[in-house]
């Protein structure tokens, strides 16, 4: 008799651990050693005597494609990753649940009240250029694009970065994007799949400017002790990006998920979270290193999630047709 029920709690507790764990959709950069993803997932399995596995894709796009590939049969508690450009189309997958949180900490200025995805950072888009090397910058998207400067920028149907300069050149060129695109192309050195294959080459020296983040230069100086990567305010205004996660429909822990989302806007996370993914926090009060303070503070433009979701496909043929010719 001792002997089973000894059996019978050996199983309940082995089916407890394995209903612990947490498997998290997202892109590659997070989760690698320098990104957030390690730290976050220590600090975590601290609290909530668990184990996350993270499952790296390209991009924020490619956690979409993904989700909606595999459907019902994905093996996601929690995508972390999608941006609020995704946000509506990941909405209709129907794979995404209510997270039941009240996230009363976040920044008001981003005035987030959506009752299925949860903000972990943000950040504007910009273009960054060695200041060693290039003394005048650009200081619109319009005399980037009539420039001659090579630039290198990631593709919109893979790389959230390449869609919010889609909707950047939207918001800025309108009906007249498709003859932007092709000025762009003229001195274009590549569209890459994905953020980090288009850093690395310009940081080999491949581009004169390189698309990526505002924030992008404090990694450099917090990092590499390095001040000469800089991003060029642009006139018109740059395009935010807010990242966010959610829990899937499908996830066997929807409370563990729904205690990590809660985790990832606690003040240790958002510690972690600026100096590894080198983004903005989404709540007030977070100490960083004082480069933030130095960086561009650019004018919000462009699009509400709707409107991304109802014109993405419309916009995506424009790019494809213009930037092939």
């Amino acid at each position: 008799m001792r002997s089973l029920l000894s059996l019978f709690t050996a199983l309940l507790l082995t089916t407890s651990v394995s209903a612990a764990d947490l498997t998290v959709y997202t892109y590659d950069s997070f989760i690698s050693e320098w990104g957030p993803g390690p730290k976050l997932e220590a600090a975590f399995e601290r609290q909530c005597d668990c184990d996350i596995t993270f499952i790296g894709v390209e991009d924020g796009v490619s956690i979409l494609n993904r989700l909606r590939i595999e459907g019902d049969s994905n093996k996601a508690d929690l995508i972390l990753g999608i941006d609020d450009g995704l946000m509506e189309e990941t909405r209709t997958t129907g794979l995404i649940q209510p997270h039941g949180l009240k996230l009363d900490r976040l920044k008001p200025e981003l005035a987030w009240s959506d009752d299925s995805f949860v903000p972990f950072d943000y950040g504007y888009f910009a273009f960054i250029y060695d200041s060693r090397q290039i003394s005048k910058p650009v200081d619109s998207l319009q005399a980037l694009i009539d420039s001659d400067a090579t630039v290198i920028y990631q593709d919109p149907r893979t790389s959230t970065p390449g869609q919010g300069l889609m909707m950047w050149v939207k918001a800025v060129y309108g009906d007249q994007a498709a003859d932007a695109w092709q000025r762009l192309a003229g001195h274009t050195v590549t569209v890459t799949k994905g953020w980090w294959e288009a850093y690395s080459m310009f940081l080999q020296g491949s581009a004169d400017y390189v698309l990526s983040y505002s924030s992008s230069p404090a990694y450099h100086v917090v990092a590499e002790g390095k001040s000469h990567y800089k991003a060029a305010p642009f006139s018109e205004g740059h395009v935010a990006q807010i990242e966010l996660a959610a829990i899937t429909r499908t996830s066997g822990n929807p409370e563990l998920a729904r205690r990590f989302l809660e985790f990832l806007t606690s003040a240790e996370a958002q510690r972690l979270i600026p100096v590894s993914n080198w983004m903005l926090p989404v709540i007030d009060g977070v100490e960083l290193p004082p480069v933030f303070g130095e960086l561009i503070q650019p004018k919000r433009i462009g699009f509400s999630p709707a409107e991304v979701a109802d014109r993405r496909s419309q916009w995506l043929r424009e790019w494809r047709n213009a930037a092939a010719q």
